[in-house]
């Protein structure tokens, strides 16, 4: 039996036209849907850590971060990072004496720009959109570029923003007061 060739006139075309608009706006809010989902509950968690070695390099003495969130930038491996001192022991960071360190990769795992030490809550707020929960109020790490957030009180974990994967952390040793960075954890791949 021989099958007829499907002809659709003008008029069978103009009266289902509301078809394409409808399945446009179906999937772009599909899309959306999926995004927000993605970058609001898929956060990767810190893990314990995987430094990679690498070659010790003096980064500070312990003198010359006397406060907590004392900073100081430097970089290893050919990335920029940052040392801090926190108030508090973290996952992949040093404790000597009392004090807490932890270094981090300033690059983002979003798109690679460099993220900073974001001291204003308010500045968190306004520029980032992002208010830490209640009783949490402490310096973040963001990115400028897309307001991503990390929080090194949590081991560099990503909070807020579109990057999911947290920041790779430094390995820290104590020699004496000098604090060294001695390995880095490998970076994740970009948009992570």
């Amino acid at each position: 039996m021989k099958r007829r060739p499907l002809k659709l006139s003008r008029r069978d075309l103009l009266e289902h036209w509301w078809v394409l608009p409808v399945a446009g706006t179906l999937g772009a809010f599909g899309y959306m849907g999926w995004y927000a989902t993605h970058v609001t509950f898929g956060k990767e968690r810190v893990h314990a850590p995987n430094f990679q070695p690498g070659e010790p390099l003096r980064v500070a003495t312990r003198s010359a971060l006397a406060q907590d969130w004392a900073e100081v930038p430097f970089t290893y491996a050919g990335r920029p990072c940052l040392l801090l001192r926190l108030p508090q022991a973290v996952p992949g960071g040093l404790s000597v004496g009392g004090a807490h360190y932890a270094a981090f990769s300033r690059v983002c795992t979003h798109l690679g720009c460099t993220v900073n030490l974001v001291r204003d809550p308010e500045v968190l707020a306004f520029a980032y959109n992002y208010r830490p929960p209640q009783g949490k109020d402490h310096p973040e790490l963001g990115c400028p570029c897309h307001f991503s957030v990390f929080d090194p009180l949590q081991g560099g974990q990503a909070v807020f923003g579109k990057a999911n994967a947290p920041l790779p952390r430094v390995q820290l040793e104590a020699r004496g007061d000098d604090l060294y960075a001695t390995g880095i954890e490998p970076a994740p791949s970009p948009g992570s």
